[in-house]
């Protein structure tokens, strides 16, 4: 049986379009309702990682377990982990981020992340390690400001990232989870090439028949729009990671959603494409 957690999330809720019917699958959520795209066959069982009980009882059965945690700091992975080893679970697929080969990231949330890598890697159990840099559906969050004023608002306009399309890394994590020949690795995940935020407005503009105009924010005005939704030890963390970008450390590109999939990774413009209705104004 495959377990899969984070499945309300950007990612997961893709993992669970892509996994097959057999083996078993079997998703755990805090809010079991609001999970979609699963199997009809799919268990859903409310769960949380704070929650012992509900834990074991997630874990019951499960050879193969795919792992997304959100809580920057927290000790979510080692709860978890510790879980999974008491029920025999065989092996854990983790989500991380391709931070944290930065040798210039020390921010929290890639501290946070290479000590869950370590973690897994000593638990005696087999894994796997999905590293994707940023995900391209970010870009969501400029969708309320170019519906109502025809404008993206962010830092550093020429600062490139090779972001990655998500339903691309769940059709990596789907065949990790599924396949075998993949313990022991760890899968660094990215689009096609390097792309800017100025570029990706101007490619939004085309899609939507509009001019898109981009307005570069400044450190404290970033930090600002951050703090209405992050606390403030993350929101320097994602500041910091900004200045990362501009200084070309998110730009490689690698070819492992290829390598893995058998084609090649989605670019930014076929992800908007797909998402244009949520950017597009309706009047």
């Amino acid at each position: 049986m495959i377990l899969v957690t984070g499945a309300t999330g950007t990612v997961g809720r893709e993992v669970l379009r892509r996994l097959p019917a057999r083996p078993p699958v079997r998703v755990m959520a805090r809010e079991p309702g609001r999970v979609t795209g699963a199997a009809p066959t799919a268990e859903k069982v409310a769960g949380d990682y704070r929650d012992p009980g509900a834990l074991a009882r997630a874990l019951a059965g499960v050879t193969t377990a795919f792992l997304v945690t959100t809580d920057v700091g927290g000790d979510d992975d080692a709860r978890f982990l510790r879980a999974a080893r008491t029920a025999g679970v065989r092996r854990v697929v983790k989500l991380s981020a391709a931070a944290v080969l930065d040798p210039g990231a020390d921010d929290l949330i890639t501290r946070w992340q290479r000590a869950n890598e370590d973690l897994l890697r000593d638990s005696g159990m087999e894994w796997t390690l999905l590293r994707p840099r940023s995900f391209m559906s970010n870009t969501l969050s400029w969708a309320a400001s170019v519906r109502s004023e025809g404008v993206v608002r962010a830092l550093y306009g020429t600062s490139a990232n090779a972001c990655v399309d998500p339903r691309d890394l769940a059709e990596v994590a789907a065949r990790v989870l599924t396949e075998d020949g993949h313990a022991g690795q760890a899968y660094t995940l990215t689009g096609p090439r390097a792309i800017t935020p100025a570029e990706q407005t101007d490619q939004l503009g085309r899609l939507l028949g509009v001019p898109l105009r981009f307005e570069e924010l400044t450190p404290e005005q970033a930090r600002v729009a951050l703090g209405a939704r992050c606390p403030a030890p993350v929101v320097e963390a994602l500041l910091h990671s900004a200045e990362r970008q501009r200084a070309g450390a998110k730009a490689q590109v690698t070819d492992t959603v290829g390598e893995v999939t058998g084609r090649p990774a989605g670019s930014f413009q076929a992800w908007a494409k797909d998402h244009v209705e949520a950017f597009a104004h309706v009047p």
